[in-house]
C-alpha cells in the first residue's frame, strides 16, 4: 500500500512538473513570437506549413469524408423512421464544423506531426544536439520551438476548414444516393441551421488544438532521457497526452460557448 501511494505521488510530481515546463514554454515562446518575421524563420515557418499540411492532407481526406458519410447515414437512417430525413444537412454541417472537423483533424496531426516533432527534438536532446545550440549561445526556443509552434497553430484551423468542407460533401453523396434526400435540400437546410458561433467554435478548437499539439511535442522533446528508448517513450507520450488533452480542451470550450 505504502509502495502504491509512493508510486501514485511520483506520477503526480512528474505530471505537475511536465505541464508547468508546458506552460513555461508558451510563455517563453510567446515572448520571441516577433522574431517568426524574421526574413530566414518566416521562411522556415512556411516550409513547415506546407510539409504539416501536405502531410497529413491524404489522412484527412479519407477520414474526413468517410466520416461525413458514417455521420449522414446513421443520422439518416435514425431520422427516416420519424420521416424527418430532411434534416440530415444540418446535423452532419454542424457538427462537423463545430466538433468532428477540430477533433479528427488534431488526432491525425498528434499522430502524424506531433509524434515527429517529439522525435526530432528528443533526438537532437540525447545527441546533445541542443546544448551545442546553446553553448553557440542560439536559443533553441526562437530556433526549434517557435517555428514549429506557429506552424501547427497555423495549419490546425486550414486542415479543420478543409476536413469541414470533405465531410459534408462524403454526407451530401450518402444523402443523394442512399438517403434519398436531393442535395439540394440538404444545402439549404445546412446553410440555413449553420451559425456564425458554430464556424467561430470551430476555428477557436482547432487554434488551440494546433497549439496544444506543438507545445506537448516541443516539452516531451525538450525532457527526452535514456538515449534511443527515451526517445520512444517521448514520443508515445506526446500522442497519448495530446489526446488526452483535446478530448477535455474540445469538451469545455463547447460547454463556454453553449452552456
Amino acid at each position: 500500500m505504502v509502495g502504491w501511494i509512493r508510486e501514485f505521488g511520483a506520477f503526480l510530481r512528474r505530471t505537475s512538473t511536465t505541464a508547468g515546463f508546458g506552460l513555461m514554454l508558451i510563455w517563453r515562446t510567446a515572448l520571441v513570437l516577433p522574431h517568426a518575421l524574421a526574413p530566414r524563420r518566416f521562411r522556415n515557418i512556411l516550409d513547415l506549413i506546407f510539409i504539416y499540411a501536405i502531410g497529413a492532407l491524404p489522412v484527412t481526406l479519407v477520414v474526413s469524408v468517410f466520416t461525413g458519410m458514417i455521420l449522414a447515414l446513421n443520422t439518416g437512417l435514425s431520422l427516416k423512421d420519424f420521416g424527418q430525413e430532411q434534416m440530415i444537412g444540418r446535423i452532419v454541417a454542424v457538427s462537423l464544423v463545430r466538433e468532428m472537423g477540430p477533433f479528427m483533424t488534431a488526432l491525425i496531426l498528434a499522430a502524424s506531426v506531433g509524434s515527429g516533432v517529439a522525435a526530432e527534438i528528443g533526438t537532437m536532446k540525447i545527441s546533445e544536439e541542443i546544448d551545442a545550440l546553446e553553448i553557440m549561445s542560439i536559443s533553441p526556443i526562437k530556433f526549434l520551438v517557435l517555428p514549429r509552434m506557429v506552424a501547427l497553430t497555423l495549419v490546425c484551423p486550414l486542415m479543420t476548414l478543409f476536413a469541414g468542407v470533405v465531410g459534408i460533401l462524403g454526407g451530401i453523396l450518402v444523402s443523394e444516393f442512399q438517403l434519398g434526400v436531393n442535395w439540394v435540400t440538404f444545402k439549404n437546410d445546412a446553410l440555413l441551421h449553420l451559425q456564425k458561433k458554430d464556424v467561430y467554435t470551430g476555428l477557436l478548437k482547432s487554434f488551440i488544438f494546433g497549439l496544444t499539439i506543438a507545445t506537448v511535442g516541443c516539452t516531451q522533446g525538450l525532457i527526452t532521457r535514456g538515449g534511443a528508448t527515451g526517445v520512444g517513450s517521448s514520443t508515445r507520450r506526446s500522442v497519448v497526452v495530446t489526446f488526452l488533452l483535446v478530448i477535455i480542451i474540445g469538451y469545455y470550450v463547447t460547454w463556454m460557448f453553449f452552456s
